[in-house]
């Protein structure tokens, strides 16, 4: 890996901000493995069904002196099979409304347009409905960069009524569990927005679906992949009809300890939205994870996320308040120990964390170690996380705060 690596940086530190269609019918390959892990999964719980069964014939013939032994014995067999479930389970995406164009090219039938204007020509390229850097381009020496960072994808709608309104039903994507509900178009710039919780070995990942007209999902509720839970609009900042879209995203969360550290930090700007704020919820490429899981039905997230390239890395002080190792422990390298003095986190340029390991540095407060070689102020590259170019390379303030919230409040 060509970068810039820092031994100290001279900067403090700390973070600030931001279908029901199923994919089409795959290949006899994505059917065969897929079908080979709910295999696995019957089979236990099958063995679970017949194991129940022979403790009740057990029990039947000596409730008394088979009480204990048996609730000790079936505990232990729930707890291993919910552990060996858990390991199992398959990232069983579909896409949340009627446009599948995804996976027959993408483009202009899939992605919302954007309205641009630059050096006063205007253009509406579908391109900035795409995940990544799609935005708000830049002249630099080294040509045009786009500097603004797009968290999710824009599908733009296929079904609209007489008046232009769109139609489209949202669905969830997965199963879960609706753990936020923004019923107000003014409390983000994702409009009106749903969050749904979901459960895949052992962590927790955030689909959210934005921009929406209407909900029909509820906090606590559990719902199945496909089920309807909204209608697709165009409520949030800078939209009109005939951009109405589905904003979605598939996010990993940054800390439990949210709440505190924004209203620290931003006391003037009420935080409506608790720990599903969007500055809170850091995304994948979800377009890229749909077609990788198109191709690899069994694929694991981690798997996916093990592609990503590294930008930059960051070395923490230890924190018994560090959620991320918490929330994500298979982001840990593999053979590292924990005994060392501060952990080092390595991050793609959107600011989503790939890795951590341990280090040996001994720092007082969060300091850039490393930073991919660019000619490019890299503040237009990393979404003013970093700034500076080459062996001048720091977090900004933005940065510093950043990553205050990984550790917060130490």
């Amino acid at each position: 890996m060509h970068g810039v690596a820092l031994d100290q940086c001279s900067q403090p530190v700390a973070f600030q901000a931001k279908n029901g269609v199923l994919i089409p019918a795959l290949n006899s390959c994505f059917t065969t493995k897929r079908q080979s892990r709910k295999d696995r999964q019957c089979y236990e719980e099958k063995t679970a069904q017949s194991s129940r069964q022979w403790y009740k014939t057990l029990l039947s013939k000596n409730p008394r002196r088979m009480q204990l032994p048996l609730a000790v014995t079936l505990f232990a067999f729930a707890l291993m099979r919910s552990t060996m479930m858990g390991q199992n389970q398959i990232v069983d995406l579909v896409l949340p409304t009627d446009n599948d164009a995804l996976f027959s090219g993408g483009g202009p039938a899939f992605y919302q347009y954007i309205e641009r204007d630059y050096k006063g020509v205007k253009s509406t390229p579908w391109e900035g409905g795409r995940y990544g850097f799609v935005r708000d381009p830049m002249e630099t020496s080294a040509g045009v960069v786009y500097t603004r960072f797009h968290e999710g994808i824009d599908i733009r709608a296929l079904h609209r009524d007489g008046r232009g309104e769109p139609l489209d039903e949202v669905r969830a994507i997965a199963d879960g569990k609706v753990v936020h509900v923004n019923p107000v178009p003014g409390y983000s710039n994702y409009g009106k927005y749903v969050v749904i919780e979901h459960h895949w070995d052992g962590s927790s990942y955030y689909s959210l679906y934005g921009h929406l007209s209407s909900i029909a999902a509820q906090p606590g509720d559990m719902v199945k992949r496909t089920q309807p839970i909204a209608t697709m609009g165009y409520t949030g900042s800078g939209l009109n009809q005939a951009r109405a879209h589905l904003h979605l995203e598939l996010n990993l969360m940054l800390s439990h300890q949210f709440e505190a550290w924004y209203n620290t930090f931003f006391r003037n700007d009420p935080n409506h939205n608790g720990i599903y704020n969007g500055m809170n919820l850091a995304g994948l490429d979800i377009a890229q994870f749909y077609l990788a899981l198109h191709k690899d039905p069994s694929l694991t997230i981690p798997e996916f996320l093990s592609r990503e390239e590294t930008f930059y890395k960051v070395t923490l002080p230890k924190s018994r308040h560090f959620d991320l190792l918490r929330l994500y422990p298979w982001m840990l390298a593999a053979g590292s120990r924990n005994e060392k003095s501060s952990w080092e986190v390595s991050f793609t340029r959107s600011g989503l964390p790939l890795k951590i390991e341990p280090s040996d540095k001994h720092v007082a407060q969060p300091e850039l170690s490393y930073v991919k070689k660019s000619s490019i102020n890299y503040s237009y590259l990393t979404r003013d996380v970093v700034s500076g170019r080459e062996g001048s390379a720091h977090l900004t303030n933005y940065g510093k705060q950043l990553m205050r919230l990984l550790i917060y409040p130490d």
